[in-house]
């Protein structure tokens, strides 16, 4: 009986928070203090790592930080739609009732779902960017419909109601519109070159409400057409202009490059997202995967620091969400890859350990999803995580190789498309073993200097 006066009580605060928000677009610095409190009885049972963030986020509005102006641009600019998908299927659905659903299936199945899934639908693409192969791909290869579907029932029966859809170009592939407006209680995270993001795609976006697209980018004009194709850039700011104007939540989505490094690291190249109205931004590193893979546009260990550091200072400067999937292992206790947070599965329905990683011994066509994340292959990589001590390099691919190929070895794991097998075999392996090696050289006295916290975030040290 105590539970269950628990659980209504829960419920209760959430549905008051769900419904309270979106409509307070004049909220003072106290009223974001007492959402937090609110928030954290939400949360209560929830992930240790999501409790003790919300604990920083509160002394982030006590000390006036930027998260503060960040909060009162969403809640203040956001279409009520837009808002209240936000607070109902993010923060409600996919943080809160996650923890129910997900310990449910836990006890059921013996192991924890990941909290949230890419599906990479369609390869197909408008542009014909340098050095990416969308153009080989037409509409008979895209992963049906029907599939997507099943798969995103069999998610939200594991309590994952975060979806992160790319391509490809997503908004090439029009049926997906459908899928987002069926399950309207997922949330999903688009990823776009934004050059089909007209007034009228920005409206009905913001209809939809569940959608956030996150824009590429290469650094400024001449790096953005130098990829993408000439007048890219001048489209991808007419895209953020659209959006910003309609109210829908929107971000963008830049890969370091050894070219690009001192471009987007500059206060210019964020002060340029914020004015166009970006609440977040994900910063990725470009990967020797695919077919002849270039080694010579990776970012050197020293620059992934460079943008580190200059991460560290922007999230102390500007209200805008930053977010680096390799330099931000510490605040997620390492790799998340596997089903230990997210899983990949492509257009074909190959279920890979992370969108970087091409190979799978499974398909979502003829397996569940609850099958495939007990895999030999993913069961391993889990029991393994996080793959040394020092959360400062991450990753299977570029910081422990060695894992990678032990992974594959051990499981029968098949590349999923023609090229993906360079990256065990030299010069790519002989390669990935010496950059592994400098950035752990770099990154370990770092690491040791680290002032360990619950959650192993490291300081600033802007």
């Amino acid at each position: 009986m105590v539970r269950l006066g628990k659980k209504i009580k829960s419920e209760l605060s959430a549905l008051i928070l769900s419904s309270t928000v979106p409509a307070l677009s004049r909220i003072s610095n106290q009223g974001l203090l007492r959402l937090t409190y609110i928030a954290e009885k939400i949360l209560m049972h929830s992930d240790p790592i999501i409790k003790s963030a919300l604990r920083e986020l509160r002394n982030y509005f006590r000390q006036n930080h930027p998260s503060v102006e960040l909060a009162k641009r969403i809640l203040r600019d956001l279409n009520p739609r837009c808002k209240r998908a936000l607070i109902r299927n993010f923060f409600i659905n996919a943080i809160f009732k996650e923890v129910s659903q997900s310990k449910k299936f836990q006890d059921i199945a013996g192991f924890e779902p990941p909290w949230f899934l890419v599906l990479s639908p369609t390869m197909r693409c408008n542009l014909n960017c340098l050095g990416c192969s969308t153009r080989n791909y037409t509409k008979d290869d895209d992963l049906p419909i029907e599939v997507i579907d099943r798969l995103l029932n069999e998610a939200k029966q594991m309590g994952i109601h975060f979806i992160v859809t790319q391509g490809g170009e997503m908004f090439v592939y029009r049926e997906m519109m459908q899928v987002y407006k069926k399950h309207k209680d997922i949330y999903f995270q688009v990823y776009t070159n934004g050059t089909l993001i007209d007034k009228d795609m920005a409206k009905t976006l913001v209809r939809l409400g569940n959608v956030a697209p996150m824009i590429s980018l290469e650094g400024f004009r001449e790096s953005t057409d130098r990829r993408r194709g000439k007048g890219v850039f001048d489209k991808v700011m007419q895209a953020m202009d659209n959006l910003r104007q309609a109210g829908c939540f929107f971000g963008a989505s830049v890969t370091q490059t050894k070219d690009n490094s001192d471009e987007i690291t500059s206060d210019e190249f964020f002060k340029m997202l914020v004015d166009k109205g970006c609440y977040v931004v994900w910063f990725f590193q470009f990967l020797p995967i695919g077919k002849d893979p270039d080694i010579g546009i990776m970012a050197t260990p020293l620059q992934r620091q460079q943008l580190w550091r200059k991460i560290a200072q922007i999230r102390e400067r500007l209200p805008i969400f930053v977010g680096d999937f390799w330099n931000d292992g510490p605040f997620v206790g390492g790799c998340i890859a596997a089903g230990r947070r997210y899983v990949h599965i492509n257009n074909k329905g190959d279920i890979e350990p992370c969108a970087f990683i091409h190979f799978a011994v499974d398909n979502i066509k003829n397996k569940s999803l609850k099958e495939a994340l007990n895999s030999d292959f993913f069961r391993y990589l889990r029991n393994i995580q996080p793959f040394g001590d020092n959360l400062l390099t991450p990753c299977m691919i570029i910081d422990n190789p060695k894992v990678l190929r032990e992974a594959i070895a051990r499981s029968g794991a098949r590349p999923t498309h023609q090229g993906a097998e360079v990256i065990l075999e030299d010069p790519i392996r002989k390669y990935l073993d010496e950059y592994s090696r400098q950035m752990k050289e770099i990154t370990e006295p770092i690491w040791r200097s680290f002032k360990k916290t619950d959650i192993n975030v490291p300081p600033n040290l802007a």
